[in-house]
């Protein structure tokens, strides 16, 4: 979790450049371009991966074994990869990004709320609230997603694609909200990380459940909305 609130603070600051050097290029009558998200990824990725290993394996008490600090590295990898994706949209479609980060909205009941059906027994929660979190939750995404959709037809934006709204529904479910947490869920005094099990499931099937919900919320939107769009406005002339 730690390397996801860090990927959370990159995220803000990554994206918060990319719009200002965006803008300032735009008062200049120039246009800024970002390098690709995945450029910057793969310069960091071998950096990372060696500090976390030497400071998880070798650094406090307990150190980690090999195991959970290449756990560590890999969450810190994903968690990298969602923060920076947003930068080039931050710097040349602004709006857009917007956009497309209110649509992520309406994945992360799906992503948070899902995992609720395995906390009975867990914490002092019954099943049928749990249940009606988890499904409740996540038909209120699908609410939401088509409210974007009908705001989208009356704005006439174009719509992502199911894998940049299933992105940006990660990196606000995964990335944002850890750092969120951190900086207003927690004590002044003490600003701990949270626990995984706060926003992932403790069994790895429900886990992979929710991915697989999330990816057919994603890719569902997706079609209706190009089923929408091809549809003729009005009486065509004969």
């Amino acid at each position: 979790m730690t390397g996801l609130v860090a990927a959370g603070i990159v995220m803000v600051l990554y994206v918060g450049a990319n719009w200002l050097w965006g803008r300032i290029a735009g008062a200049r009558r120039r246009v800024y371009e970002p390098p690709v998200w995945w450029q910057v990824w793969y310069v960091c990725a071998l950096p990372l991966a060696g500090g976390i290993l030497i400071i998880t394996m070798t650094q406090n008490w307990p150190t980690l074994p090999l195991s959970n600090a290449l756990s560590c590295v890999a969450s810190t990898w994903a968690g990298l990869a969602l923060a920076l994706m947003p930068g080039a949209w931050a710097a040349q479609r602004p709006w857009d990004l917007v956009w497309l980060a209110c649509d992520g909205l309406g994945l992360m009941p799906a992503l948070l709320l899902l995992r609720a059906v395995e906390l009975p027994g867990r914490i002092s929660i019954t099943c049928p609230v749990a249940w009606l979190f988890a499904v409740g939750g996540t038909l209120a995404g699908f609410a939401w997603l088509g409210v974007m959709s009908v705001l989208r037809a009356w704005r006439r934006t174009g719509s992502p694609s199911a894998t940049q709204l299933l992105a940006a529904g990660l990196g606000l479910s995964y990335v944002l909200m850890p750092l969120v947490h951190h900086l207003l869920a927690t004590p002044p005094g003490y600003r701990y990380i949270s626990t995984a099990s706060n926003f992932f499931a403790f069994d790895w099937r429900i886990q992979m459940l929710i991915y697989g919900v999330a990816i057919g919320l994603a890719a569902g939107i997706t079609r209706l909305r190009a089923r929408w769009e091809r549809r003729p406005s009005g009486f065509e002339p004969g």
